[in-house]
């Protein structure tokens, strides 16, 4: 085996040893779903008027704020391309996010869309009052 064939054949199993590691966005996540009672998924939810848009967590999740309630969106399946330094391109109707509705994610400085994906339910996340 020669010197290169070597490291190379490492690359899968270092690129594996990090997919557990939680990005930013994860941690962020975490803390503030912390104190938070999950509630009942919903289909549709209003798009935050005022509030954040929404947020990329990791390639199978997304969220944003609407006042008091944290909204997450965990995908059916994982959208490739999505990572939190995207922009997100949202196709909705009326007013609202709904399961089913397609968005797609750009690479910064890029004018190339990534796939288009589908929202999944939106769990609410709210603190005891």
């Amino acid at each position: 085996m020669t010197r290169l064939a070597l490291p190379l054949l490492l690359l899968p199993a270092l690129a594996l040893c990090g997919a557990d590691t939680p990005t930013s966005a994860q941690r962020q996540l975490t803390k503030d779903i912390a104190g938070r009672t999950a509630g009942k998924p919903a289909r549709c939810v209003p798009t935050a008027n005022g509030g954040e848009a929404l947020r990329v967590i990791d390639n199978q999740t997304l969220a944003y704020r609407d006042g008091r309630t944290l909204w997450v969106s965990r995908l059916d399946a994982p959208c490739p391309g999505l990572a939190p330094a995207r922009t997100l391109v949202t196709e909705t109707f009326g007013g609202q996010y709904c399961r089913g509705d397609r968005f797609y994610s750009l690479q910064p400085g890029s004018t190339m869309p990534g796939p288009f994906c589908l929202l999944g339910e939106f769990t609410p996340y709210r603190r005891p009052r």
